[in-house]
């Protein structure tokens, strides 16, 4: 760790001093104070920062410790004291605070630290830790071995091309034999600073091969619970997403059911439709065609009383032949003609007299009589004539 401590230490210290000249800290802050106003009291304690400092000073010979932001102190005892009495007095003062949340900041007198306002180079601004190594010989009396130092970046105007910086100093002869004195108590350091009203100035000379490191089970099983979240929300969307594709499917196959009962219902009605076309045309062709008893009703009605008929025929094509005896079989022609249901009457054969009964036998051939079709509307042909 100590190794990778100058490599990665001068990384760090640019994206901090990128973070610190962008805008963003103060619109987060702002924007997190106006949601955390927003909130009820309760809640705020609960959202708020867990990490409480606490500012340990040493004056007259006494240890005073105090809540950052306070002046009033939390305890006080005396460096005369005993490691345990020293360390229960800081339990004490520590009562209702929560381990993972404890953090304890050594706070040197003003005479110990050696404070330089620079004006550096804008380029400097990412590496101001490494080029406040190479200038600690022209700016103060040590040099970068004998030292613990910090450099902060300044809001005031500067020189064009240049930012102003300010280098904070402490001699390692200084600042060792105190964090030893307080190891020896069992007493454990988050950072050194300096006071500055109620709290902090915000640097840290603490040497880095020193610095504690405290376990936050929170912050892992918060990290697990965002984790957890975030493969819920997946696992929502993948269900959601599941949920619209088998309504999807559940609807195509409604409307593939509904195309094919609509597909079968046009098939019963275009075959209703061709079977009361058919019906309608048997139907007309039976009426338009003469019966076998319309036939005989008419040949009854144009033969005399005096003849009569033996045998009677008819068959699909329309072929009349009709045998049987009349007292003058010839005027039977004339008879017929005109007749609306039979033409071309002619006798087959010859005609013979029956001795038995005096009259002449004949058989005759003809047609049954076709009437011409009729036209239904607009020059579409109807199905059949009718018979009068």
């Amino acid at each position: 760790m100590s190794a990778a401590t100058p490599t990665l230490r001068p990384l760090l210290e640019r994206a901090r001093q990128g973070w610190r000249a962008s805008p963003l800290p103060g619109f987060f802050a702002w924007w997190g104070g106006e949601l955390r106003a927003l909130l009820p009291p309760r809640w705020r304690a609960v959202l708020a920062d867990g990490a409480g400092w606490h500012l340990q000073q040493q004056a007259d010979g006494d240890w005073r410790l105090r809540r950052a932001g306070h002046a009033e102190p939390l305890a006080r005892w005396s460096d005369s004291l005993d490691a345990a009495a020293q360390q229960a007095a800081l339990a004490a003062a520590w009562q209702g605070t929560d381990p993972e949340d404890r953090r304890l900041a050594l706070l040197l007198p003003a005479h110990a630290v050696l404070r330089r306002v620079l004006q550096l180079p804008l380029a400097a601004r990412g590496k101001l830790h490494q080029v406040a190594g190479y200038e600690m010989d022209r700016q103060t009396p040590f040099n970068a071995t004998q030292v613990y130092y910090a450099v902060r970046e300044l809001a005031q105007a500067a020189a064009a091309g240049r930012c102003a910086v300010e280098l904070l100093v402490v001699r390692r002869d200084t600042l060792d034999p105190l964090l030893a004195h307080l190891r020896a108590l069992g007493i454990t350091v988050d950072a050194v600073d300096l006071p500055q009203g109620a709290g902090r100035l915000g640097i840290d000379l603490l040497p880095p091969e020193q610095a504690s490191h405290h376990a936050r089970p929170r912050l892992r099983l918060n990290l697990a619970l965002a984790a957890a979240c975030v493969l819920l929300a997946f696992l929502a969307m993948g269900s959601w997403l599941h949920n619209r594709e088998d309504a999807l499917a559940q609807m195509q196959a409604q409307v593939d059911a509904m195309h094919g009962e609509a597909q079968q219902v046009a098939s019963l009605r275009k075959q209703l439709q061709d079977d009361a076309g058919a019906a309608g045309f048997l139907v007309q062709r039976k009426a338009q065609r003469a019966t076998v008893l319309g036939v005989l009703l008419d040949l009854t009605r144009r033969l005399p009383p005096s003849a009569w008929l033996e045998r009677f025929s008819l068959d699909d094509s329309g072929q009349i032949g009709f045998q049987g005896q009349s007292p003058q079989a010839a005027k039977l022609l004339d008879l017929l003609k005109g007749s609306p249901l039979i033409d071309n009457a002619n006798f087959q054969g010859s005609i013979q007299s029956d001795p038995s009964t005096g009259k002449e036998r004949f058989y005759m051939v003809a047609q049954l009589h076709k009437p011409a079709p009729e036209h239904a509307g607009a020059g579409q042909p109807a199905a059949g004539g009718s018979v009068p």
